[in-house]
């Protein structure tokens, strides 16, 4: 690939976890083509994970259809607007980091007419489509940024990986800091984010051991607790929520310097979490976003395989037991872990 300035488009429409460990391949493609146009496709849902981001010209989403609404005709319409405005853009190069074959991605991809498609394929190569394939080969030992990283090798780009990148927004971030409560904000120790909701599961910290564990914290360390949670009702059968578990736990801990961060909105979760010093929370997109603002770490792993998922470019403790199930995690070993990170001098 020559030096001169060239067009790139990175498709990304899944998880916000797996968006957000996409962000090294963003910052290698700038430092390798400061002139480059880089743009991104990604879903509506997940876009708030890169707003921001310093090395991206271009973010364009779309709504998928079952975060539609009632509009669903309105945004099938949209999206094939949005194919012709990119397809217009005569990309020189679309990329498909997914950690294997994505045949919605590739179809998206091959709607644009790019000079170039560079995606995973089977050990066959029968991908039509893919004019610069890389073979995809078992991951389950190799991280899922560093999997997709070698799909950078036909621009000529390899290691080292750079770390994750997340931006809050700072006004945001300001605003959730103001409304904190006072014994929280009157108190000075180090800031300790724990998110009690898991999507999984086997992935799910019982309450009652946040709070034990809060308790510990704050005696040994001196720590506050910023608590988030995904709202809204553990009933509801569409959206389920843990408004009943966080309401539990800030009860327990009501005489302790915390703070509740009921976030909504994926850039209210972003915004809040720069706020912590340290995070304690399982597996899953919170993790990856905790990661990518820089935050060290004690993750619960479930039945999520670690090493393709583990935190990265940050200090981290990771706890998982062989039933892979997080409820036989303990309050001792956590704390531990948490006394690890925070090192001597930090109390």
């Amino acid at each position: 690939m020559a030096a001169q300035k060239k067009s790139i488009l990175i498709i990304r429409r899944d998880n916000i976890g797996d968006l957000v460990l996409t962000t090294p391949l963003f910052a290698a493609i700038r430092q390798k083509y400061p002139d480059a146009y880089l743009a991104l496709l990604v879903n509506s849902y997940n876009a708030p994970a890169v707003a921001g981001n310093p090395f991206v010209d271009d973010i364009f989403a779309y709504t998928k259809g079952k975060h539609a609404g009632g509009s669903v005709l309105r945004a099938y319409w949209e999206r094939l607007r949005l194919i012709w405005r990119l397809r217009r853009q005569n990309f020189d190069y679309v990329i498909l980091p997914n950690g294997g074959f994505a045949a919605r991605a590739l179809s998206f991809a091959r709607l644009l007419k790019p000079q170039h498609i560079v995606g995973f394929v089977g050990d066959d190569k029968q991908q039509v489509g893919i004019d610069l394939p890389i073979v995809h080969a078992d991951g389950a030992r190799l991280h899922e940024t560093a999997d997709i990283f070698r799909l950078l090798a036909p621009l000529s780009i390899s290691g080292p990986i750079p770390g994750l990148t997340v931006k809050p927004d700072a006004a945001l971030a300001q605003t959730i800091a103001a409304g904190l409560t006072p014994a929280f904000s009157a108190a000075s120790g180090p800031v300790i984010a724990l998110h009690l909701s898991a999507r999984k599961e086997k992935q799910r910290w019982p309450v009652d051991r946040f709070a034990a564990l809060a308790c510990r914290l704050h005696a040994e360390h001196g720590a506050r607790f910023l608590v988030f949670w995904s709202p809204g009702d553990e009933n509801n059968p569409f959206h389920p929520g843990d408004d009943g578990k966080a309401a539990k736990l800030l009860a327990e801990l009501a005489d302790l310097p915390v703070a509740p961060v009921r976030t909504e909105a994926l850039a209210e979760l972003i915004a809040g979490l720069s706020l912590a010093d340290y995070a304690i929370l399982s597996d899953g997109g919170a993790m990856h976003l905790a990661a990518g603002l820089g935050k060290p770490l004690v993750c619960f792993f479930g039945n999520s395989p670690a090493a393709r998922w583990h935190p990265w470019g940050v200090p981290y403790e990771l706890l998982q037991k062989p039933s892979e199930d997080v409820g036989d995690i303990s309050v001792e070993e956590t704390a531990a872990a948490v006394g690890r990170l925070l090192g001597p001098g930090k109390a």
